[in-house]
């Protein structure tokens, strides 16, 4: 490692997860075995969106066939700040000297409003970070990175038709409608729209198999988001959880009633505030029948928000005897509010407080193309978002 023992990023907020508006506060670290010459330290606060995929396109035919690789991207900047904390940014010149041992450098950076959630999505993503920068003029930088998470607020309560209930229902033949064998149906049904992570989502449906074959059934939850490039838009498809049921015979009906799918951490349905991604989240039903054919789909489309429902939070008070939280939520310690802000008559001072955990995708590589292959910190990273462990509320009573 030679000079540098060690460099780092802390945020006083351990989780790194915060509210668009809220202050981050944390510390540089610089800690050297021996003096080091350099320019400037400098820490870069970026938040930003990001798209891009490549696709393959052919042209001509024959000898002349000639194929190119097409580059799709866009990008959304919300802040890029520079502040130096040690050096020629503080009017010290350029040629500096800091001496062996630990260096500390406080910083506090408040985010700018209306922040869109973090997401990483692969194709694209939209990402939050700090970076400490020792500038040495004539050699290498030395580079240090600490993502952290910004959770914007879907208030389900705002959200049009989020707590009223809804259903679909389809059906197909395996062959074609003259055949003497008769149709798949399959009806699901959910009591409302609007959920938030931790919740169970109670679902009914009905299955009839009048042909002549087994059929395998499971409902799923799914999440759709559409990337938007310049000039043209990619959707992917990635299944969050599903429940299987046994297969159903011939001639069977089949009634599901009261069944559940707890809802993992997921990013807010939307993602309000990026204008160059989509989310939507999808639960479906799904009649698999055996042999050669193509499935029943019976899907319905759902709000996955950050802030329950009222008349939600109210049942599962009375459910588990949950009063007002006599502690603050997490995440903790930290100077920031550290359960989601009031910002309108619609959000309840009762309401009890999420935990945050990390996304059910995962953690993802998230080292950019301004990151070298000695950048330090945390380059596997997800996001951390709202979850609402009801059964555990009874603690604040």
């Amino acid at each position: 490692m030679g000079k540098l023992r060690a460099f780092y990023i802390e945020l006083e907020n351990p989780q790194g997860v915060f509210f668009a508006g809220q202050i981050i506060n944390g510390r540089l670290v610089v800690e050297l075995d021996a003096e080091m010459k350099m320019r400037e330290i400098r820490l870069t606060f970026k938040g930003l969106a990001y798209v891009h995929w490549t696709e393959r396109h052919s042209t001509g035919s024959g000898k002349n066939r000639r194929t190119t690789t097409r580059h799709y991207s866009a990008t959304e900047n919300y802040f890029h700040q520079i502040v130096p904390v040690f050096g020629q940014g503080m009017g010290m010149g350029d040629d500096n000297r800091l001496p062996p041992g630990q260096h500390v450098y406080p910083f506090s950076f408040q985010l700018p409003p209306n922040l869109p959630s973090s997401f990483e999505g692969g194709v694209g993503y939209v990402r939050y970070t700090i970076k400490g920068t020792i500038d040495k003029p004539w050699k290498f930088d030395h580079t240090t990175k600490r993502p952290f998470t910004v959770n914007a607020l879907l208030d389900l309560n705002t959200q049009p038709n989020s707590a009223c209930g809804t259903q679909n229902q389809q059906s197909k033949f395996l062959c074609c409608l003259c055949c003497k064998s008769g149709p798949i149906t399959g009806m699901l049904k959910l009591d409302r729209v609007g959920y938030v992570p931790g919740e169970a989502i109670t679902f009914n449906a009905e299955i009839q198999n009048m042909t002549s074959r087994v059929c395998g059934t499971h409902v799923k939850l799914y999440m759709t988001t559409v990337f938007h490039a310049t000039t043209k838009s990619k959707t992917t498809t990635s299944e969050v959880a599903r429940v299987v049921h046994q297969d159903i015979q011939p001639g069977e009906t089949e009634t599901w009633s009261g069944d559940r799918l707890v809802i993992p951490p997921l990013p807010p349905s939307f993602l309000v505030g990026c204008q160059i991604i989509d989310i939507n989240y999808y639960f479906e039903l799904i009649v698999d029948p055996s042999g050669p054919a193509i499935d029943l789909h019976v899907p319905l489309l759902i709000i996955i928000g950050t802030i329950p429902l009222r008349t939600v939070v109210q049942q599962y008070q009375a459910q588990y005897g949950i009063s007002s939280p006599a502690q603050p939520a997490l995440p903790a310690p930290g100077p920031a509010p550290s359960a989601p802000p009031v910002g309108g008559a619609s959000i309840m001072s009762d309401l009890p407080p999420p935990s945050y955990n990390e996304c059910v995708f995962g953690k993802t590589n998230i080292r950019e193309e301004d990151d070298s292959e000695h950048t330090r910190g945390e380059m596997d990273y997800a996001p951390a978002y709202t979850y609402y462990d009801w059964s555990k509320q009874s603690q604040f009573k």
